[in-house]
Formats: C-alpha cells, structure tokens, sequence
C-alpha cells in the first residue's frame, strides 16, 4: 500500500464501512501498522483524517476506537440525511442519468433478498441513497452525503438485526424511485420523507432495545 494519508484513510474507511471492525472495537495502531505496511506516523495521518470523518475517536490512554454512534448521532444523521437528500429529490429531473443507478442498486439489493445477503442488501442500499444525491449534479453534496452515510452505517453495525433494518426499505426504495419517474420530485420526495422517518424509528427503537443511550 502506499505510503500516503489520504489514499489509506480511504483504504480504512471502506473497511470500517464493510463491517471490518465493528463499532466500538479498538485499534491496535501496532498491528494494524505491520499489517499494511505502513509507517505508524502515516497510520496517525489516516486516523486523524477518520476522526475527522466521524469514523474513529481518540480515548485518552485507549487509543484509538472505532466510533459507535449514540442516540443523539443517529438523530443528527437522519436530520441531514432530510435535508440533503429530500432537498435534492425535491429539484430532482427523472430522467437524471442517475436514475439509472438508482434502479441498478435497487435491482441488486432486491435480488439479495433471495439470498438472504444482508451486507450486500446494505450496501446496494447506500447506493441508492448515493445516486439520488448525485441527482444534484454537486461534488460538495455528495461528499457531504458519503461522511453522513459511513456514520450512518456505523448504527446499523451496532444492532445485531440487520433484516430488521433493511429488508422494509428495500421496498420503501422502489416507491421512491417510481414515484420520481411517474409522479415527479415532489411525491417522491413524500416518499422519502415518510421512508426517513420510519427508518429513523426502526433505528432508534432497535437502541432502545439494546439499551444503548
């Protein structure tokens, strides 16, 4: 791997996002430093730039953890996940080249229903949720989009019911989008605020279950 901040903060970040440690688990600057070739100084760079990102958190004399995000996180998450995303959809076109990889995610997520395939469920949906940012033809939205979303999966790694979590919105997508085609941006945007509220409920009941504050 190469020796560069940026490129192994990316390299961390796609892993704490696929689940590859889990919420809360600490990292061992040594181990992980000999495990990616890297010098412990660039390791410091990269969690610096996740800390940043809301990825990772610094305890003093622990080290450094992966974050878990609280009650409070997962209601500030969804605030902006309304904002950014009703806020596009609202001024969306639906026929946005976009669109085509919103039905693409969706596609695939449907298909590993089947299986089930959980990860692969969650995963297709973050991109859904990330082609209907890119409607907004904007670098910054999108980027401000991906933080919220790797936090946002952050939660849902921390509840031990993942079926719970995704297998009610994959349907909740498919309205979404037939509402923009059909309908236009504003009742898809109806959908999607109705899909936000109850996934944010599901989310945080699921804490409350788990005692988690």
């Amino acid at each position: 791997m190469s020796d560069h901040g940026p490129t192994l903060a990316d390299a961390l970040r796609e892993q704490i996002v696929l689940g590859a440690f889990a919420p809360g688990e600490r990292l061992s600057e040594a181990a992980l430093a000999d495990r990616l070739a890297v010098s412990r100084n660039t390791l410091r760079e990269a969690f610096r730039v996740l800390a940043q990102l809301g990825l990772v958190q610094h305890v003093p004399h622990r080290g450094v953890s992966v974050a878990s995000p609280t009650t409070a996180d997962v209601i500030d998450i969804y605030r902006a996940r309304r904002l950014i995303e009703g806020g596009v959809l609202r001024a969306a076109s639906p026929v946005h080249p976009a669109v085509a990889d919103m039905r693409a995610a969706l596609e695939r997520a449907e298909s590993a229903l089947a299986a089930p395939d959980w990860a692969v469920v969650g995963t297709a949906n973050m991109a859904f949720h990330a082609a209907l940012v890119a409607l907004a033809d904007s670098p910054r939205l999108s980027r401000a989009h991906d933080q919220v979303a790797a936090e946002l999966r952050l939660a849902f790694l921390a509840i031990d019911d993942p079926e719970s979590l995704h297998r009610p919105f994959v349907a909740r997508n498919r309205d979404v989008l037939e509402a923009l085609i059909a309908e236009g941006p504003e009742r898809a945007a109806d959908e999607l605020e109705r899909y936000l509220v109850e996934s944010e409920r599901s989310v945080l009941g699921a804490y409350s279950r788990m005692g988690r504050v």
